[in-house]
């Protein structure tokens, strides 16, 4: 384990502003590709993002309309009462998403408190709605930098909850490999990552990752260690976060009288690899705002087993419209709160 502290750190554990500390955003969206360098190349590749956005969302509007008859009837069928209940059960999945954040910060000795992680994860969080883009990262970073926490120290922990979610994601999707192996082989390969994932969240692995990628970015190396506990705790809380989204899924579906057939424990079990996997389908595919149309495909695909295509269709698209309402109140929530409590501390 390392101890000490390296060149560049302030006593909280943050880098301080050396060289390369203010131009790290730019250095971060140059290296995923996301700020244009001006020339023709760059160009074309913002280009082919927008088409292929554009691709994605007319052929899912194209489905839509296709089964307009058995989508319309779905979701008028659905009971507003399972609706508030699978809504609130998803915001419960989506606000524990500051604490895997704040757990990742933690794994790297900087504390931040609970209402300053919520306005940093879940503003920043928008950003995904922007098509093939780190922007999310990007305004995550600017919202810490405004708290005191470094780009650097930021960004690593904006990566290190993505690799968790990505982690634990596939690790619940496991329990839908039996229904997609049957409807959609090809999204297996996504499993691929797992065992890599799962030896990464080793601290020294972990650490010794994390340091390579802060040399790209011209940033001074992790002073010590990453926390094995705040690690584990933060894939705990993001686990427990995909089992939420499962159940959202499951008080939608087990109200269809189709579904009827299948074993509730069985079904709830689908769900829960279902949201699993189309939760990591969405990250992987971060050209698409938000992950749209990948997310869909494996929701659909999953449901398909144990419904008939129009009704999995309806869900998926009443999924996402649960999931934009919920990030969008909770960001303002966030927002307010935040404010809230620094006008109460101004006259201390």
């Amino acid at each position: 384990m390392r101890s000490g502290r390296s060149p560049g750190t302030t006593p909280g554990g943050d880098t301080d502003g050396g060289p390369g500390a203010d131009e790290v955003a730019e250095s971060a969206a140059r290296a995923i590709g996301d700020v244009p360098s001006g020339s023709r190349r760059s160009g074309l590749l913002a280009w082919m993002r927008r088409l292929t956005v554009l691709a994605v969302v007319a052929v899912a509007a194209g489905q839509v309309v296709r089964h307009w008859p058995a989508v319309s009837a779905t979701v008028h069928s659905l009971p507003w009462g399972h609706v508030l209940i699978s809504l609130v059960v998803m915001t419960a999945g989506v606000l524990l998403g500051p604490l895997v954040w704040r757990a990742t910060l933690a794994a790297m000795g900087t504390r931040v408190r609970v209402p300053e992680a919520a306005t940093i994860y879940l503003v920043g969080q928008l950003g995904k709605y922007v098509p093939g883009s780190v922007v999310a990262v990007l305004l995550q970073m600017e919202l810490a930098r405004s708290v005191g926490i470094s780009r650097a120290r930021a960004l690593t922990a904006s990566l290190l909850t993505a690799g968790v979610a990505v982690v634990t994601s596939l690790l619940a999707g496991l329990l839908a490999v039996p229904a997609l192996a049957g409807s959609r082989p090809v999204l297996l390969w996504l499993f691929a990552l797992l065992p890599v994932g799962l030896a990464l969240l080793h601290p020294t692995a972990l650490t010794y990752f994390v340091d390579r990628v802060l040399g790209l970015l011209r940033q001074h190396p992790l002073p010590q260690r990453l926390v094995g506990g705040a690690i584990a705790r933060a894939s705990a809380l993001s686990l427990l976060g995909y089992l939420l989204y499962g159940v959202h899924l499951f008080v939608l579906v087990a109200t269809l009288p189709a579904a009827g057939s299948t074993d509730p424990a069985l079904l709830l079990v689908l769900c829960v690899g279902t949201m699993g996997v189309a939760m990591t389908a969405g990250l992987v595919a971060f050209v698409l705002p938000s992950g749209i149309g990948a997310r869909e495909v494996v929701v659909v695909a999953a449901l398909a087993a144990v419904l008939p295509y129009g009704q999995a269709l309806a869900l998926a698209v009443v999924s996402r419209v649960l999931f934009t309402v919920v990030e969008l109140v909770s960001a303002g929530a966030a927002t307010l709160a935040a404010r809230v409590a620094t006008r109460h501390r101004a006259p201390a």
